[in-house]
């Protein structure tokens, strides 16, 4: 019989769900010294957040062959290191999304009707009714900042108060938007016409600050702003100042750019309703993600593929070691795409041609797309739903195959529309680097790693040098340089790995220049 580690404490139910499938050692006190010393007689280990599955005992774990996460991060957890070995890593990211967008509405209610702040005044023993005068919250707007698995549960209870629903998501289609019943807008609009504004993002570099004085200030007087995604995403220190000033404006908060939040100034004010993180935090979300993730284990065990794997699909050895170099080249095209697309994607179609056409395009495909979605969705896209997560946000996938791939044992060409406009990227492996060897049909042959930038323009005496000149006037060092046409005088694009990033502002100047088109800086 398989033998399963669980080495903290989850419940119980999830323990029942293993119980004649497995031999389980519950040992939630699990030293890493002990961890390291006995992970080789395991099949299965499941971890809440306490217990580090780090490199050196994934490298020691010979029998394993899964790592289950009973709720949705995985820090604790080296998955490259799992991927590299063979071994799955699962978790539960639905467990949570109904606790959290319960907490959001909470929050909502707590400040629309100064719970809090009424609660604190009458244990104090005063009786102050008009002092707390609150707000109805039918035929208010709720703008949702991200419309993922929270954001969407957030909406259907928002709907049940009468709410009117603005969202910003540059990743849903209008067909999407229409079946939950709300309106696609701009972010600044959102924040304009917002009564109640809730972030549903994850934490990314584009999303660090997304809120701050600027936007506080564009908010209606009477406005709510919440927070249950991730610290960081509002500016803290622009919040203060602009409640301290406004406060008719109020804002919740579950999570903090440092936790646990002490000797904030956000705690002296009455309009700021704070939680300690607590927003994942009941019975039933960690009652889930036991049954979950012990689910998952069970299926392995049983020699079958759990629903919520983070790393890749099941693979045989072989096949394994030959997509291997081919999981980075989609991993990196995944990357560019998702930073080099801004508006509505509504088709994606990739081509594989050379020897990983056939069986080898189905984990390929997976792993594009989970690199792809990753960046703009709070809960983990894994290799096994990523198709049907890009369904959900109206991207349709097609996949096509070709015995040739010219000189190259294989590439992967990947087509991106989006509006009215589209993008082409393929790539390949040669002498085990990643390369870059078109955009948009044109040829460009260059490694791809560190700090990029794609520019189109006019090929046209003195462009490229003025492209030169504007680097060089921020102090940006050109490393390489490539570039790809079709005739004289027409459009062409240029690849070039810079050795400083080049920032908005520094894109912002190059699109002001003459017989320039298009700028995107990339960093991988």
């Amino acid at each position: 019989m398989s033998k399963v580690l669980v080495a903290d404490k989850i419940n119980e139910k999830g323990v029942e769900v293993l119980e004649g499938s497995a031999e389980i050692v519950n040992n939630p006190t699990i030293t890493p010294e002990e961890l390291l010393e006995t992970i080789d007689q395991y099949e299965g280990i499941i971890v809440r957040s306490r217990t580090k599955v780090t490199k050196e005992v994934i490298e020691n774990a010979k029998n394993l062959k899964i790592i289950a996460r009973a709720g949705v991060g995985v820090d604790n957890i080296d998955v490259q290191a799992a991927t590299d070995n063979g071994i799955l890593v699962v978790n539960a990211p639905q467990s949570t999304s109904i606790t959290v967008a319960e907490h959001a509405m909470g929050l909502m209610l707590s400040l629309s009707r100064k719970i809090a702040i009424a609660d604190a005044s009458v244990k104090s023993g005063k009786w102050e009714k008009s002092k707390f005068m609150g707000m109805e919250l039918k035929n208010k707007i709720l703008g949702v900042i991200g419309m993922g698995r929270i954001g969407s549960e957030v909406v259907k209870r928002a709907k049940a108060f009468e709410m009117d629903v603005v969202v910003y998501d540059p990743y849903i289609s209008d067909e999407v938007a229409k079946n939950l019943g709300v309106e696609i807008v701009e972010f600044e609009k959102l924040i304009e016409v917002s009564d109640v504004m809730t972030i549903h993002v994850p934490l990314t570099p584009e999303t660090k600050g997304l809120i701050s004085k600027d936007q506080l200030y564009k908010m209606k007087d009477h406005a709510i702003i919440l927070n249950c995604a991730r610290g960081g995403i509002i500016n803290e220190d622009d919040l203060y100042e602009v409640l301290k000033e406004r406060p008719e404006l109020k804002a919740g908060l579950d999570v903090y750019e440092n936790e646990p939040l002490k000797e904030s100034p956000l705690q002296t004010l009455d309009n700021v309703v704070l939680t300690p993180h607590i927003a994942a935090s009941t019975k039933e979300a960690q009652r889930d993600a036991a049954i979950i993730v012990a689910k998952q284990v069970k299926e392995v065990i049983n020699g079958e593929t759990p629903s919520n794997v983070l790393n890749m699909p099941i693979v045989d050895s072989e096949t394994f070691q030959k997509l291997k170099p081919y999981f980075k080249l989609t991993e990196k095209l995944g990357q560019i795409l998702v930073q080099t697309t801004t508006a509505n994607i509504s088709e994606l179609n990739i081509v594989y041609s050379g020897e990983i056409s056939g069986r080898a395009k189905e984990p390929l495909t997976r792993e594009l797309l989970k690199e792809f979605l990753n960046p703009i969705l709070t809960e983990p896209v894994n290799s096994v739903n990523a198709k049907s997560v890009a369904k959900q946000r109206g991207v349709k996938v097609t996949e096509g195959e070709t015995e040739d791939s010219g000189k190259y044992d294989a590439t992967i060409k990947i087509s991106v529309k989006y509006d009215d406009k589209e993008m082409t990227i393929e790539g390949t492996v040669e002498n085990n680097e990643l390369k870059i060897i078109s955009i948009d049909d044109y040829d460009i042959n260059l490694t791809f790693e560190g700090l990029m930038g794609i520019v189109k323009y006019t090929d046209l005496p003195g462009t490229i040098g003025k492209i030169g000149n504007v680097l060089g006037d921020y102090k940006i060092n050109i490393a390489e340089m490539k570039v790809g046409r079709k005739s004289e005088g027409g459009e062409a694009v240029m690849v070039i790995k810079v050795d400083q990033e080049i920032t908005e502002e520094v894109v912002s100047k190059l699109e002001e220049t003459e017989y320039i088109d298009f700028v995107k800086s990339v960093k991988l």
